[in-house]
């Protein structure tokens, strides 16, 4: 087997959540041209539709699945989905979640724990319908196909800055989760994820379009640059094939260098009042 041969994954069947787009969707494709068919979801049919034609483009089966995924009952069932139409599971891509950055006090008790399930809930909900059917998918050839699941996170699951609170707490979360169902599933199934630096996608679109904000964005990462979601994609085919699979538990840091944030939300230092007004939960 050549170097290159180490990063296919020929017949090999994995889901992507949040793949209409962006990160999940550069991802799908990527798992299709190395070899892999694929289950898509997300809330937008009509986006899911584009990427399964591009991975249908390749050669590879998608099976489309619009969903709203912040439902964990919805997520645990791309699993059966894949297994009923595919006829097997291998690849578990948890790429969706995020939140929107807020003020501390105005992250109230229900925020945070929204952030936390649509981030970590629902990472292990599909990887825990998923298990049972990726072991029903062992193989028992000298190749055996890799069972690999991969979580999306977030650099700001590592650092820290204002305004992330919610969404660096679930990240850093979801990040831990890997450590520790990696621990529980292996040797059978590797567990690792990806911090994500800052990823020309729709949800950077609002900052990003501002030419001053890109700047400093760029001038604060090492390598002067945003990143691509292929570049994510890279990292998932990497981490789900045999070229990955001396790697369990572990983190890999896809963010150009940064090791500070790089993006100021200028929020500012909280004052002192006189007669403070009730803060609720």
């Amino acid at each position: 087997m050549s170097i290159l041969d180490r990063f296919t994954l020929t017949d090999h069947v994995a889901i992507v959540t949040g793949a209409g787009r962006g990160i999940g969707a550069a991802t799908a494709v990527a798992l299709a041209e190395a070899g892999a068919d694929v289950v898509i979801s997300s809330r937008t049919e009509s986006q899911l539709q584009e990427v399964a034609a591009r991975v249908e483009a390749v050669g590879r089966r998608a099976v489309v699945v619009p969903a709203n995924l912040a439902h964990t009952e919805e997520v645990a069932g791309l699993a059966q989905r894949a297994y009923d139409e595919l006829g097997r599971l291998d690849i578990v891509v948890n790429n969706v979640g995020g939140t929107i950055p807020n003020a501390f006090l105005d992250t109230d008790v229900a925020y945070l724990e929204e952030a936390f399930h649509f981030n970590v809930s629902t990472a292990h909900a599909l990887t825990r319908a998923a298990v049972p059917l990726m072991l029903a998918s062992m193989d028992t050839d000298e190749e055996p196909r890799q069972k690999s699941i991969t979580s999306i996170s977030s650099m700001m699951g590592r650092t820290a800055d204002r305004g992330y609170v919610a969404y660096g707490t679930a990240k850093a979360a979801l990040a831990h989760w890997s450590r520790l169902a990696a621990t529980d599933l292996a040797p059978r199934i590797r567990v690792n994820g990806i911090y994500v630096g800052s990823v020309l996608t729709s949800a950077l679109e609002f900052v990003a379009g501002v030419p001053e904000v890109r700047d400093e964005m760029e001038g604060k990462t090492p390598l002067g640059r945003l990143g691509e979601p292929e570049d994510i994609a890279a990292a998932v085919v990497y981490l789900s094939s045999r070229a990955g699979q001396f790697l369990t538990g572990k983190m890999l840091e896809v963010d150009g260098g940064i090791q500070v944030p790089n993006l100021d939300l200028k929020l500012p230092d909280l004052q002192p009042t006189e007669s403070p007004e009730p803060v609720g939960p």
